[in-house]
C-alpha cells in the first residue's frame, strides 16, 4: 500500500501469508457481497409483504392476507418432506417465521450487524428450502421432470455459504456498523451477537 492509502500490485511471491489481515479491495469486495446477499432477503421480504408484482402480485401480498409461504409450500411435489412442508404450507406460525426471519437478516445484513445471528438463521432458511425443492430429484412425485439443474448445489446453498463467509470474514465492519456493534458493551458481554 502506498503512503495515500492506494494499493499496489503485489507479486506472488510477496501476497499476504494466510490468517493476515483482508486487502482493503476484499473487505470492500466482501461488504458488497454482504450487502447484496441482505438486499436479497430484504426485497423478498418487502415484496412479499406488499405485493410489489415481482414474485408476489398484490392481490397476495401478506397486508392483503395472503400467505408468504402457501404458494411455495403447497408447491412442494418431490423429496423425503415433501408431505411435511405441504402440512405447514399457509400455517400462520410458519408465515411469521419466514417473514421475521428475511426482515432480521436483511436488515442485519445490510446495515452489518448481529452476522453470526444472520448466518446461522439464513444458513437454517436456505438449507430448509433446498429440502423443500430436493434439487437431487429429477421428477415429481406425479412422474413429471422437476427442471433440477444441479443434484446438489443451488442458488439455495450459495446464499447460505455467502452469508457465512461474511460473518466469519467481519464483512459487517467495511461500509456497515459492525465495528461500532462489536464495542456495545451487550455484544462484548455475548460475542455470539456480533
Amino acid at each position: 500500500m502506498t503512503a495515500t492509502g492506494r494499493e499496489t500490485a503485489t507479486p506472488l511471491d510477496q501476497a499476504p501469508a494466510p490468517g493476515t489481515a483482508l486487502t482493503t479491495t476484499a473487505a470492500r469486495a466482501l461488504a458488497v457481497l454482504r450487502i447484496s446477499l441482505g438486499f436479497v432477503f430484504l426485497w423478498a421480504f418487502l415484496d412479499k409483504t406488499f405485493g410489489w408484482n415481482y414474485a408476489t402480485p398484490a392481490e397476495r401480498a401478506w397486508i392483503e392476507g395472503g400467505s408468504p409461504t402457501k404458494g411455495f409450500l403447497s408447491g412442494v411435489d418431490a423429496g423425503p418432506l415433501s408431505g411435511f412442508f405441504n402440512d405447514i404450507a399457509g400455517q400462520a406460525w410458519a408465515d411469521w417465521l419466514f417473514m421475521l426471519g428475511l426482515l432480521g437478516i436483511g436488515v442485519a445484513l445490510i446495515l452489518g450487524i448481529g452476522m453470526r445471528i444472520a448466518a446461522g438463521a439464513a444458513t437454517l432458511m436456505m438449507v430448509l428450502m433446498w429440502l423443500a425443492e430436493w434439487p437431487p430429484a429429477q421428477t415429481d412425485n406425479a412422474g413429471e421432470a422437476t427442471h433440477s439443474t444441479n443434484p446438489f448445489m443451488d442458488y439455495h446453498l450459495v446464499y447460505a455459504l455467502g452469508t457465512i463467509v461474511t460473518a466469519l470474514t467481519y464483512a459487517g465492519h467495511t461500509w456497515g456498523l459492525g465495528r461500532r456493534w462489536a464495542h456495545l458493551p451487550l455484544v462484548q458481554r455475548n460475542p455470539w451477537l456480533i
